[in-house]
């Protein structure tokens, strides 16, 4: 059961490790194909927030983020494979922010060809977390039932 659950944790983070590793090497000097993907979108998600709070937002460099989204899918891809919690807590914290920029089907309507690819790909992502999620749960369960076990478990008093 043990060599199942680490391989399933290899083939999981996989997917981040690999994307972050092509990203690393696509970087260049002006932060590679995803800060050019993601300087567009980075910059109407400040004006959105920015309307909604009514306070103007610090300007993000975006070599910056592609170098965070680098860093917080390798170190929490690594993290994961050997079942370290806070590699998943790294990376909910990447799905949970980067996605809604990452993946704005929003931002088109149903008709739109690119509106079902995002949304493709943005649902790809809720179940990315939801199995996060799930681990993390499972975790904390069993870390749980362990403490419960271990003060349950009566000293032998000596004679």
């Amino acid at each position: 059961m043990g060599f199942f659950s680490f391989l399933g944790r290899v083939l999981f983070a996989s997917l981040f490790i690999l994307s972050a590793w092509q990203m690393f090497n696509d970087f260049g000097t002006d932060g590679g194909p995803a800060a050019i993907e993601l300087a567009p979108k980075l910059d109407l998600t400040k004006a959105h927030l920015s309307s909604i709070f009514g306070v103007a937002l610090p300007n993000l460099e975006v070599k910056q983020v592609v170098w965070t989204i680098v860093a917080l899918k390798g170190l929490g891809g690594l993290l994961f494979v050997i079942g370290n919690i806070f590699g998943a807590h790294l990376l909910a914290v990447y799905l949970v922010v980067v996605s809604p920029i990452l993946y704005d089907f929003y931002n088109y309507g149903p008709e739109d060809r690119q509106f079902s690819l995002l949304l493709t790909e943005f649902l790809q992502s809720v179940a990315l977390l939801g199995a996060l999620l799930f681990f993390i749960g499972m975790k904390n369960s069993t870390t749980t039932s362990k403490r419960i076990l271990k003060k349950r478990t009566p000293k032998p008093k000596a004679a």
